[in-house]
């Protein structure tokens, strides 16, 4: 698989990303069984297997079972580490936790960051995270906070670089405003039918009702040299087989990408994801399947090339409107 240099780091990452959110299995604290490590490890290699070297976690994934499993994988694994850039997320924390009652929330104090890295360095295994994320804007950030676990954890040692996750171009910004390392990546929901990062270039001036706004996030990105990550960026297989009822442009786009899958010879995986690898922002989708067969039929989108006139055909279609 082709490789992106990530901005402002020494590190190489493959185009495509695996997602380690579902690798753990329940999303509570019912313990791993031996089928599930050995799903998690089936998903794992076979992403090894089609080339993928960056791995994504967050601390929260299936309550820390998802790093707790892939850690296992390292270990029985060896040299696999050095292989690949390990990147996990923190600031999310689940309601009722650590005592009931409590609401679920965002927190970017340094003290909860830095208790996040240790346990998921703990968990995986390792002794360096070579990416962490912020995992969600939390309203209460102090950027001097963010700034004084940023210092701890990299002459620690036990972070490389950072970045954030689901910011926009302003958030982005507060946090620089005291963060002396780089903020090297972003990570946001982004694909053919969550295509308003893209969209709102084209729109800004027409107003079109149910758009959300996006602070020309990708346009920032881009100018400040942040590598772009898409989480879900197959919509949850909406344009594989979409569901009864639903929308005329999701049915039209599914139409599309099945037609264009069948002229190239192709996944519909791959068609749906050679749209975001088109964009000149570089941007690496995150799969999330655990399926061999579907992760394996996600990675031939990288020996796919849409044409621009491909590109827009698709984003019409996903969008239900011509360009203005």
């Amino acid at each position: 698989m082709r490789t992106y240099a990530i901005p402002q780091t020494t590190l190489d990452a493959s185009r495509i990303a695996y997602g380690c959110m579902n690798i753990g299995g329940q999303w509570s604290t019912t313990p791993l069984t031996d089928d599930g490590r050995l799903r998690a490890s089936r998903a794992v290699h076979a992403a090894v297997d089609a080339g993928i070297t960056l791995f994504d976690h967050a601390d929260i994934y299936c309550r820390g079972k998802s790093e707790e499993v892939f850690g296992g994988i390292l270990r029985s694994s060896p040299g696999l580490r050095s292989k690949i850039v390990l990147q996990s997320k923190c600031g999310i924390r689940v309601a009722n936790d650590p005592e009931p009652g409590l609401p679920g929330r965002y927190d970017f104090s340094a003290a909860h960051i830095l208790a996040s890295v240790d346990g998921s360095l703990r968990r995986l295994g390792s002794d360096t995270l070579d990416l962490l994320l912020l995992h969600r804007p939390d309203p209460l950030v102090e950027p001097e906070e963010v700034a004084r676990a940023f210092d701890t954890l990299h002459a620690s040692g036990k972070v490389r670089w950072f970045g954030v996750s689901n910011h926009t171009a302003g958030q982005i910004e507060l946090l620089r405003s005291a963060v002396d390392q780089p903020l090297v990546v972003n990570q946001v929901e982004l694909s053919l039918l969550h295509h308003y990062l893209i969209s709102e270039g084209i729109i800004a001036d027409r107003n079109e009702p149910g758009s959300p706004r996006a602070e020309g996030t990708l346009d920032y990105c881009r100018r400040q040299n942040i590598f772009v990550q898409a989480w879900a960026p197959v919509a949850g297989g909406r344009l594989f087989d979409p569901a009864p009822g639903a929308e005329s442009h999701v049915r039209a786009a599914a139409e599309l990408v099945a037609a264009m899958a069948a002229e190239k010879q192709t996944s519909a995986e791959a068609i749906v994801l050679a749209w975001l690898l088109r964009h000149p922002a570089r941007i690496q989708p995150i799969i999330g399947t655990t399926q061999p067969g579907r992760i394996a039929a996600s990675c031939l989108a990288d020996g796919i090339d849409l044409s621009r006139e491909e590109w827009y055909a698709l984003f019409t279609a996903a969008r239900g409107a011509k360009v203005p």
